[in-house]
């Protein structure tokens, strides 16, 4: 059964570009793992400054295993940092993550 992972980041008005371009550098680094089915990134479309990472696996225990995985921890440094630069801070001021399950809807094909 699909299970849907979702971070919601809280970022500082004028920092949501950075936390997408950070996004975008490391795409795809997530879609080789076993058991992922899918990735968004959300912005927010009003004065919300929370933005959403909504990824799909095929398991909790696919989701476990790619969060205790070393390419989990690879994404997830401090950018710049591991190279002798100096890491930059992180973008959230916060940050929660939300388990769900599908329990309905619709396909549009």
């Amino acid at each position: 059964m699909t299970i849907i992972k979702i971070n919601a980041i809280t970022v500082p008005p004028d920092s949501g570009d950075e936390l997408a371009r950070r996004f975008a550098a490391r795409a795809g680094a997530v879609d080789n793992q076993d058991g992922f089915e899918g990735f968004e990134l959300l912005k927010p479309a009003d004065e919300r400054t929370t933005w959403l990472v909504v990824t799909r696996w095929r398991d909790e225990a696919a989701f476990q295993a790619w969060l205790h995985s070393p390419a989990f921890g690879h994404g997830h440094r401090p950018a710049g940092g591991g190279d002798g630069g100096t890491a930059a801070p992180p973008v959230g001021v916060s940050s929660e993550l939300w388990s769900y399950e599908i329990a309905g809807g619709s396909a549009v094909p």
